[in-house]
C-alpha cells in the first residue's frame, strides 16, 4: 500500500491515524490507495500499539423498548463518525446481568461507559470506579472524578404537557407513573406533582398508579383507573410504551380517544406519530442524549490530566402535540347545551 501510494509505512500508519502530521494531499493519496487495495486496518494491532482501545460501552436497561434501540443508534452514529466503535449492552433491569455487562466492557477494556439504565446502577458503580474507567450516568451524581451526570429536564416538558390539558379544559387530570425502583419515573413523578400543584389542581392520590413502562403496564394501570368511582378525563404517563398500552386498554374498553380520554406520553419514541390517534407526547430527544453522553466520556478518554472537563450535561424535554388530547366530552356537551340555550 505505501508503494502505491508512494508514501513510507509511517505516513500510512499516520494517515490511518489522522495524524495533523500528515499533508492533506498525502493523506489523499494514502486513501485513495486504500480503497484501491480493499484494505481493512486491524484495530486491535492498532489499540495494542496506542495502548487505547477506542471503544465506548453503552449499557441500557431494556432493548426491547424502542426508545434503548433508537438511542444505542444514535450514539453509535456520533462515535463511528469520531473514530470510536461501540459495545452494546442491556441489563433487562436485572442487577446480575448488569454485573455481567460491566464485566464484559472491563474485558474488552473500553475507554469509557454511559450507563444509561435510569436505575439501579449502584451495584457496579465501586467496580467500575475500582479500575478508574470514565462512566455517564442518567439523573444519578457519584462524588467521582471519573463521573459525569446528564440532567434530564423532565418538568419543562411536564410543565407543557399539564399547561396544555388545562387549556384544553381539563382539570381532572390523572398520571401512570414508572416504577419506584427508576430514579427518572421518580423524577417524572415528582414534576408531574408540583407541576399541578403549582397549576392549583388537585392531585387524587388514587389516580397516580405505578406501572412498569411495558405495554401490559399501561393496560394494567387503565384498568386500575377504569375500577374507580370518579375517574381522570387525562391522563400523562410515564413513558410512550405506557401510553400505547393506554391507546389499547381504552379501545378494547370502548372509550374514544381523545374524545372521551386524552392520553400524553414520553419520550417521543419513533412509533408514537403511528399509533391511532398519533400520540400527543413529552419529546426527549435520543440524538441530545446520545451527543450529551458520547461528549462525556470523550472528554474524559482524551482529557485525563484535565481536572477541569465538564461534568454536567443538560438534556430539556418539549410537548409535541398530535391527536391523542382534546377538550373534554362533559365540556364539549356543556358547551353544547349552553350554544342551544342561547339559540333558544
Amino acid at each position: 500500500m505505501a508503494a502505491l501510494a508512494k508514501v513510507s509505512i509511517a505516513t500510512v500508519s499516520r494517515t490511518i491515524n489522522a495524524s495533523p502530521a500528515v499533508s492533506q494531499k498525502l493523506s489523499q493519496r494514502v486513501w485513495q490507495a486504500i480503497e484501491q487495495l480493499n484494505y481493512f486496518p486491524n484495530t486491535h494491532a492498532r489499540s495494542l500499539v496506542s495502548g487505547r482501545s477506542r471503544i465506548l460501552g453503552i449499557i441500557v436497561e431494556n432493548i426491547t423498548n424502542p426508545f434503548f434501540p433508537e438511542l444505542i443508534a444514535s450514539f453509535e452514529e456520533i462515535a463511528v463518525a469520531h473514530g470510536y466503535e461501540i459495545l452494546v449492552s442491556s441489563t433487562n433491569s436485572n442487577a446480575i446481568q448488569l454485573t455481567n455487562c460491566v464485566r464484559r466492557m472491563l474485558e474488552r477494556k473500553v475507554e469509557g461507559v454511559a450507563v444509561l439504565t435510569f436505575g439501579g446502577e449502584e451495584p457496579v458503580l465501586d467496580q467500575l470506579a475500582l479500575h478508574h474507567m470514565p462512566i455517564v450516568l442518567a439523573e444519578f451524581h457519584l462524588d467521582d472524578p471519573k463521573v459525569s451526570t446528564i440532567l434530564l429536564d423532565y418538568s419543562a416538558g411536564i410543565h407543557e404537557a399539564v399547561a396544555h390539558l388545562v387549556a384544553l379544559g381539563h382539570t381532572r387530570i390523572g398520571f401512570l407513573a414508572g416504577p419506584h425502583t427508576l430514579h427518572s419515573a421518580l423524577t417524572r413523578r415528582n414534576a408531574f406533582q408540583q407541576t399541578m400543584s403549582e397549576a392549583n389542581l388537585k392531585v387524587h392520590k388514587n389516580w397516580i398508579i405505578e406501572c412498569d413502562h411495558t405495554l401490559k403496564g399501561g393496560v394494567a394501570g387503565f384498568e386500575k383507573l377504569m375500577a374507580l368511582q370518579t375517574r381522570p378525563t387525562a391522563l400523562i404517563c410515564s413513558n410512550d410504551i405506557t401510553a400505547i398500552g393506554v391507546l389499547r386498554a381504552a379501545y378494547m374498553a370502548g372509550l374514544r380517544v381523545p374524545e372521551d380520554l386524552s392520553v400524553i406520553g414520553l419520550d417521543d419514541i419513533d412509533f408514537a406519530e403511528f399509533t391511532l390517534p398519533p400520540l400527543t407526547t413529552i419529546r426527549l430527544s435520543r440524538v441530545e442524549l446520545a451527543k450529551a453522553a458520547f461528549d462525556a466520556l470523550r472528554l474524559q478518554a482524551e482529557n485525563t490530566t484535565d481536572p477541569v472537563i465538564q461534568r454536567e450535561f443538560l438534556v430539556s424535554t418539549s410537548l409535541v402535540v398530535r391527536g391523542s388530547t382534546a377538550v373534554p366530552a362533559h365540556t364539549k356537551s356543556s358547551n353544547h347545551h349552553d350554544q342551544s340555550h342561547a339559540n333558544a
